[in-house]
């Protein structure tokens, strides 16, 4: 504040500074990286907001605070917040503490550089370069460029717009003024971003056409063919196919020779999303998933960052583990338990069946009081802090929930006490 008395510094106390970040990694590891990944410690500390607004006390004051609260805060943030690290979190698409990217990361932001130059950073920019090539050929092209992104929606948004560059050059000097109406063609089951990009580049949302999906939420080929000619009939002029390889909900795995050969006849630009699947392309066992992806244009595909490749790039393994499938076998053998469908990826769906409704599956009302299973357990779960999982209904399917199996710290306990858990906090309903 210019008006009020300096406040407390470190700066060129270097002793100072060091005992202050010795004590802050100290904490780190006692309460992130030991407490968090355990299995005996909580997932979570839940507190309603205005609770926690109290006890974080965030007011932000003019004057500072001494080393002991800071550390003290530090605690504070570690303690109220979800350990996504911890062997029982599995409501995203990410989990686990890998000690290799964790060290990768404290030296990046010691060093507080940016990628833009060679000048400011020339270690990053070489090691991005070799990465980058690294990745295009494992998708299986000899040439092309990428860039890291920040996350899959930009990933996704810098496709669209290399798609039409391509197509329109001229869009880069002239903007819209210089376009007819276009169509850009994507899966049902597509990550929102799709849409999110179109409206972010000016095309807006109603250009994006939307292709029916199968029972296993993977693009029909054939509508996709009958959406590019509807398109074409109403005056648009289609520029792009966005596929998905690894959908959000289900995992499901677009069929990408069928759409590439669509893609080809037509003179289309062909997009993969593979922000969630690409990983398979480091698995020996599952890169069949991925066949046709060399014949695609772009990709976005995960690692510490996201990236987008123009003419291509890829990912890093999540695991393909035994327990996936020892979880589907378990979950098959109880009563309890109800498949949505048998995964093709790491994402397994299910519903859990409560005693009052394991008797009733044909009646009039079973979907309805099924759905509203997974919220009540979802809260109880949070509460008690035991687990997370995440749960949403998909088409006419009521709330089911979506395991995630991608922490590699996971064992066949953490599988068993996910379904005996559930069981004890369901048992009532």
């Amino acid at each position: 504040m210019a008006d009020s008395q300096p406040l407390l510094s470190l700066d060129g106390d270097a002793v100072a500074a060091e005992a202050l970040l010795r004590d802050v990694f100290g904490i780190v590891v006692d309460e992130v990286i030991r407490k968090g990944t355990s299995a005996s410690e909580k997932v979570c500390e839940w507190k309603e907001p205005e609770e926690l607004k109290q006890l974080l006390d965030l007011e932000l004051r003019n004057e500072g605070e001494s080393q002991e609260q800071i550390l003290e805060r530090c605690r504070a943030v570690i303690r109220y917040s979800v350990k996504t690290c911890h062997p029982r979190f599995f409501n995203q698409l990410f989990s686990g503490l890998d000690p290799h990217a964790l060290a990768g990361r404290i030296v990046t932001e010691s060093l507080n550089t940016s990628q833009y130059t060679y000048e400011i950073a020339p270690v990053f920019v070489l090691m991005e370069e070799e990465v980058l090539k690294k990745l295009r050929a494992l998708v299986g092209w000899s040439s092309g460029d990428g860039v890291f992104c920040p996350g899959g929606s930009v990933s996704n948004m810098y496709a669209v717009n290399l798609a039409r560059y391509q197509r329109y050059p001229d869009c880069k000097q002239r903007g819209l003024w210089a376009l007819p109406p276009l169509a850009l063609f994507t899966s049902e089951e597509c990550h929102y971003s799709v849409k999110k990009g179109a409206a972010f580049l000016g095309l807006g949302t109603d250009s994006v056409r939307m292709v029916k999906a199968d029972e296993r939420g993977k693009m029909i080929p054939e509508d996709l063919e009958r959406q590019i000619g509807l398109a074409e009939a109403e005056g648009a002029v289609p520029f792009l196919v966005s596929v998905t390889s690894g959908t959000t909900v289900l995992g499901a795995f677009d069929p990408l020779e069928a759409v590439a050969d669509v893609c080809q006849r037509h003179g289309l630009w062909l997009h993969v999303d593979a922000a969630w699947g690409g990983s398979v392309l480091l698995s020996q066992t599952h890169r069949h998933l991925l066949n046709g992806i060399q014949r695609t244009c772009s990709s976005a595909a995960t690692g510490p960052r996201p990236a987008t490749c123009s003419s291509r790039t890829s990912s890093t393994m999540w695991l393909w583990t035994l327990e996936t499938r020892y979880l589907v076998e378990e979950l098959k053998k109880r009563e309890t338990f109800e498949l949505v469908m048998e995964p093709e990826f790491v994402n397994v769906c299910f519903w859990f069946v409560p005693p009052s409704l394991r008797e009733k599956k044909g009646s009039p009302d079973y979907g309805e009081r099924l759905a509203t299973v997974a919220p009540i357990l979802k809260e109880r779960m949070v509460r008690k802090g035991s687990m997370m999982i995440g749960y949403q209904p998909h088409g006419t399917r009521g709330n089911f929930f979506r395991m995630v199996v991608a922490n590699p710290a996971l064992t066949r306990a953490d599988m068993d006490f996910l379904l005996n858990e559930l069981e004890r906090l369901g048992q009532d309903l």
